[in-house]
């Protein structure tokens, strides 16, 4: 596959693209909730657990030059420093 030369913030739009498109009614769930899903914007692939890094490690083995962004399932960012999460309604 080759690999697309985007910006963050493409990679970004894509990634919360495909997730609103076709990903969230079926991993938004009581036990994935505040978890980290990981996607592949290239193959649109993507993987869960807690904190992501398996997740990412599992994606670049099968794609290399993944294109990759993480969304914190259920809440409005991935990560704050100093501030609090907020749950999506």
């Amino acid at each position: 596959m080759e690999t697309l030369l985007l910006t963050r913030e493409e990679v970004g739009r894509r990634a919360l693209q495909l997730y609103e498109e076709s990903i969230r009614t079926e991993v938004e769930t009581p036990e994935n909730i505040g978890k980290m899903i990981i996607i592949d914007i290239e193959t649109r692939h993507w993987a869960i657990d807690a904190l992501g890094f398996d997740s990412a490690t599992e994606l670049r083995q099968k794609n290399p030059n993944a294109r990759l962004f993480g969304i914190r399932i259920g809440y409005n960012v991935a990560a704050s420093l100093g501030g609090i999460l907020q749950k999506v309604a």
